[in-house]
């Protein structure tokens, strides 16, 4: 086939200024790997990096005469709502593309909207509210809660600071991420339990990869929680003291019903094509969905891509069964 590799061009942006341009530039990475194994699949491959302004972006896509796009695209660098342009324009084109179509991006980019869907579709999530400075004296969750970004993904925002355990650390958080990123802040009650995700393939049948578990050994005083430095900053703390053990070690029942909340999670979503569901468990052993990420980072050795080797998958093997998915899907 003649294949198009389309990803966002990790450009300066907002992000740089809050030191978190490594998320960015982290694209390339599978873009490279996507590409030597597309090649190694006998494809003809193109690269393809977007930048600003929109139009000129949508006029490359339409540009192009390929029989498939592996979307690499994560949205315009500063600006996330932009990811769901690219299967948008190409759903026009008819063009097919791997992974989530345009409205599940721009719905599991709004984490409230989400939270209400699935909780609306019998699957648990922490309880939440939206504020902002103005509002943030209606706080009426338990502490500790845990204070990001509305819709922001890649753990950007997320810092130690983020776990608040009292009103002025509260008000202080609501108030940097406000700032930082706009609008409001989602503030989640904290839940103590093991953390999980799983990453799951499939349009009409799905299938759940093997389970990863994230564990955490801080020094006393760090909050066990999945921070930007614990994703991309090699050599600090949390990066250290933050380790993924893939399959999980977990009993088959155990297995069995955190696997289901995945699947029941993207069922209820109406996500097709691969997405990875974050979790993690209540005081009551119950499994709760953090978030959905679909199209998430397939470089190697991280998330999705450990999970399908650990399935007995090689990289290429993974790459070709995204593809797959992608061919199954009507334009």
């Amino acid at each position: 086939m003649r294949a198009a590799v389309v990803y966002n061009e990790p450009v300066a942006s907002r992000y740089s200024d809050a030191g978190e341009q490594a998320a960015v530039a982290g694209v390339l990475d599978a873009v490279n790997a996507v590409h030597k194994s597309l090649l190694e699949l006998g494809h003809a491959v193109e690269l393809v990096p977007l930048v600003l302004p929109t139009e000129n972006a949508i006029a490359r896509l339409k540009s192009l005469k390929v029989d498939l796009v592996f979307n690499l695209f994560e949205g315009f660098p500063g600006f996330p709502e932009t990811e769901a342009l690219i299967p948008e324009t190409l759903d026009k084109m008819r063009v097919p593309y791997t992974g989530c179509a345009a409205e599940i991006l721009r719905t599991a980019l709004d984490k409230a909207k989400t939270k209400e869907i699935l909780r609306a579709g019998g699957v648990l999530n922490p309880r939440y509210q939206l504020l902002t400075p103005k509002t943030v004296s209606t706080f009426r969750l338990r502490y500790p809660s845990i204070v990001k970004p509305h819709k922001e993904d890649a753990s950007h925002g997320l810092t130690e600071e983020s776990l608040v355990r009292d009103f002025a650390s509260l008000e202080r958080q609501v108030a940097r991420i406000s700032n930082a990123y706009g609008g409001a802040a989602i503030v989640e009650e904290f839940l103590k339990g093991r953390e999980f995700n799983a990453t799951v393939f499939g349009n009409s049948e799905c299938s759940v990869l093997p389970i990863s578990e994230i564990t955490y050994s801080l020094p006393a005083g760090k909050p066990p929680i999945l921070t930007f430095a614990a994703k991309w900053e090699t050599g600090s703390v949390y990066f250290e003291g933050t380790k993924v053990v893939c399959p999980a070690q977990i009993s088959e029942a155990e297995r069995e019903r955190i696997g289901q909340t995945a699947l029941k999670a993207l069922q209820v979503l109406g996500c097709h094509g691969y997405a990875r569901v974050d979790m993690r468990l209540d005081s009551h052993n119950q499994v709760n969905v953090l978030e959905i990420n679909p199209n998430p980072d397939i470089s190697p050795g991280t998330g999705a891509a450990r999970q399908a080797e650990a399935s007995g998958m090689t990289y290429t093997q993974f790459v070709e069964r995204i593809v797959r998915l992608a061919l199954e899907k009507k334009p």
